[in-house]
């Protein structure tokens, strides 16, 4: 599909030479909307045309989202179709829709390579930022779906001088860095399956927001970056995921204007949560804060005071990434689990703060609870009583096995 894509077009580019580089765009992929809808996005040269879609058949219509600009000199289109979907093409060639039911997710998060100042990554060594081999991995299991918990933009500041790890690197809020950090590495899973994809504290508009909101953001509209958007709620046969947007929250203190306006959002978010429904948002409710940090530092305190009073009994699990490891925390039946997936691509964190039974995590004690320092990505498929998950390490070897049942995750590693 890959060749035949682009030449359809690129035969629509035939006119505007300065464009007429194959490599400049992916192929088409496939995500859920703030609506719940199919939203079918492409990327095609200055001048080109939106490529045709069809849903089971029927023609429907891409438009273009984002003109080409200076730092995006590329057009940016989208078209939705019902997620119930069974058949979906683009430019007459086949895309990812979801099935009936979901029974196999891939989770991933914290993906793109960091450059930033003295903290660099060595962007050129697969080993060392290894997201290409984490997204063809998790391709290979088949999954019905993606989720991507935030931070796919990381090279904020060029690479440092007679650095050979990441020379030639680009860097800022611009195409080639979104195709560089994200479409390039993550084409196999864009062609596996459709993905949610939640906004990450690198995608705020000092960051990569412009990016965020030309390619990935669930709004059908391309929103003029806001610090904060409207949360929703993906419901699909047997599984609500409720997506929350936390980039511009705090981790170490929680403002009294912030905590306000997240508790509202909040409020109107869970109120109608269906049983077994998962939190999604980048920052994790309840975690450690890992390397270099005072005892007991713990992640956004700016939600942790918003959501107090707002916990409905059918919220099962709180879904995240920030934090640059795997990290699994049991409460037991009296607050949602907490599973930190951010051990996909950017530099791991030192586990300064383990955790496991007995430890005390905003006022209450785990059950259970597991951090692993590995660069992996979670399966998770769907059981009678709930859900298995299975971390794998870049070689697809397990890392550990999982259990999710309501608010229990009971997570160990291979031996245990």
């Amino acid at each position: 599909m890959r060749s035949m894509f682009r030449r359809t077009v690129m035969a629509a580019a035939v006119f505007f030479p300065l464009c007429a580089q194959a490599a400049d765009f992916p192929e088409p992929w496939v995500q859920l909307d703030n609506a719940g809808n199919l939203s079918v996005r492409a990327v095609v040269p200055r001048g080109g045309e939106c490529p045709a879609l069809a849903a089971d058949g029927q023609a429907r219509t891409m438009t273009a989202r984002a003109e080409p600009t200076d730092a995006y000199p590329v057009r940016v289109c989208s078209g939705t179709a019902p997620a119930g979907t069974q058949r979906l093409t683009v430019a007459g060639l086949p895309v990812p829709s979801l099935p009936p039911i979901v029974n196999r997710i891939v989770v991933v998060g914290d993906t793109g390579c960091r450059l930033k100042g003295k903290a660099v990554q060595d962007c050129n060594d697969p080993v060392a930022w290894p997201w290409a081999t984490v997204a063809r991995r998790a391709a290979g299991q088949k999954p019905d779906l993606v989720i991507h918990v935030g931070d796919y933009h990381y090279r904020e500041s060029a690479c440092l001088k007679d650095y050979a790890g990441c020379a030639g690197s680009p860097w800022g809020d611009n195409w080639e860095v979104w195709k560089r950090d994200m479409f390039d590495p993550a084409a196999p899973l864009l062609a596996a399956a459709p993905w949610v994809v939640v906004r990450g504290n690198h995608e705020l508009c000092g960051r990569g927001g412009l990016g965020w909101f030309r390619l990935l953001d669930p709004d059908p509209r391309v929103l003029d970056c806001p610090e904060m958007t409207t949360p929703y709620n993906v419901s699909l046969p047997g599984l609500d995921l409720l997506v929350f947007d936390s980039a511009d929250a705090d981790d170490e203190r929680a403002d009294a204007l912030k905590v306000t306006r997240y508790a509202a959002q909040f409020h109107k978010l869970l109120a109608g949560a269906n049983p077994h429904s998962w939190l999604l948002t980048h920052r994790p409710l309840w975690s450690h804060t890992q390397g270099n940090v005072p005892p007991g530092a713990q992640t956004n305190a700016t939600e942790r005071a918003a959501i107090v009073g707002e916990i409905p009994p059918g919220l099962d699990m709180v879904v995240s990434g920030h934090v640059h490891d795997f990290a699994v925390y049991d409460f037991g039946p009296d607050r949602p689990a907490q599973l930190v997936v951010g051990d996909s691509g950017d530099a791991n964190e030192e586990i300064s703060q383990a955790s496991g039974p007995g430890v005390e995590l905003d006022g209450m004690r785990l059950v259970r609870g597991m951090t692993l320092r590995d660069f992996g990505y979670l399966v998770m498929d769907r059981q009678p009583s709930g859900w298995t998950g299975t971390l794998h390490a870049l070689d697809d070897g397990v890392l550990a096995r999982c259990r999710f049942e309501g608010r229990s995750i009971d997570c160990r590693t291979v031996g245990q």
